[in-house]
């Protein structure tokens, strides 16, 4: 049975290398990920059109569930759940995610197409625009049935995007709530700043069962914002977000907030280290698309095994080192032996 457990959307990514012009005719931000309003329905299909184009398996929260099975390197491992369509792209998905030896559990909607995520790359930087379709589909009854409760008391640990909260609220807290009761570790990532701003209620019930939160400077700043807080940076935000009430009490809340090359931020019990992020060239990077998926694969991957909080976070930047290099969440050979 799968000791790691992922619940999220599922998301066929397009990715393509794109110009300012495209960017600004959508009003894409780069290092933003956002939800598909109505105006940026078209992009899917000009990227399709005019632009050379990978479909790469993605989701932020199954790209981190790859991570952590191509870093465990042991069979059955990992388990992810989600909604997709009933369509080649669903169907896409499940085979990239087997081919990584996740067990996929996805409820399958035949109403809906499989979501789908522009990612558009401009000199390595990516703008992110998530048409959840199918993935929004995703209902509680499933996560109900025998086969996933079956699944769910398995895993030892539970890890959600933040992005799984615009789908499943109920999902995520009787996730939440089984790892309390259980004593598991139950983990969070704060995903987005539109995810704080305008699903805060959902997102605050959900940190209450969090052991773990992870998330960049920017999902900082606008909890900061979002909050009230005085001192926004990032120390201090990972310091209240360390503090806030917690279901289980067994062990303390940590809080993990990577600010790209700079420190990496990491806040138990009041206390508050900073990691060094071991430099890149900048020929060793291809685009930033999945890297804090995979710093999260990572670090969950080294915490699975025992390992310190050091040791996970060198674990977390060496998986983002590894996914900064190529073009996507895309995993080939072996980790470095001394992350195994």
């Amino acid at each position: 049975m799968a000791k790691f457990l992922g619940a999220g959307n599922p998301l066929l990514d397009i990715s393509a290398e794109v110009g300012q012009d495209l960017l600004d005719k959508y009003d894409f931000k780069m290092g933003n990920a956002i939800l598909c309003e109505e105006k940026h329905q078209p992009v899917y299909q000009e990227l399709v059109d005019s632009y050379k184009v990978q479909y790469i398996a993605g989701g932020a929260t199954q790209n981190t569930v790859r991570v952590v099975q191509w870093m465990s390197q042991t069979p059955g491992s990992t388990a992810y759940i989600g909604a997709v369509g009933d369509d080649k792209f669903g169907k896409q998905l499940a085979e990239s995610a087997t081919a990584d030896g996740v067990a996929v559990h996805y409820c399958v909607d035949p109403t809906e197409p499989t979501g789908t995520c522009a990612v558009l790359i401009n000199e390595k930087e990516r703008s992110l625009c998530a048409n959840l379709a199918a993935a929004n589909k995703y209902s509680k009854e499933h996560f109900d049935s025998e086969a996933i409760q079956a699944v769910v008391k398995g895993a030892e640990f539970v890890y959600s995007a933040g992005f799984f909260l615009t789908v499943s609220p109920p999902t995520v807290n009787a996730l939440g709530q089984h790892c309390c009761d259980n004593n598991k570790v139950f983990c969070m990532n704060l995903s987005a700043p539109f995810i704080t701003q305008f699903f805060t209620d959902p997102l605050l019930e959900g940190i209450a069962f969090c052991d773990y939160v992870f998330g960049n400077e920017s999902e900082a700043e606008a909890f900061g914002e979002k909050m009230g807080y005085e001192d926004k940076s990032v120390q201090n935000v990972a310091k209240m977000i360390a503090a806030m009430d917690k279901k289980n009490s067994k062990r303390p809340r940590t809080c993990i907030i990577t600010q790209g090359a700079s420190a990496t931020v990491v806040c138990t019990d009041g206390n508050v280290t900073e990691y060094t992020v071991p430099a890149l060239t900048p020929e060793q990077i291809v685009d930033v698309n999945g890297a804090g998926d995979s710093f999260v694969g990572g670090f969950m991957a080294s915490l699975m095994k025992g390992k310190t909080e050091k040791e996970c976070v060198d674990a977390g930047h060496y998986a983002a080192s590894v996914i900064l290099g190529v073009s996507g969440c895309v995993l080939t050979g072996t980790p470095d032996a001394k992350f195994l």
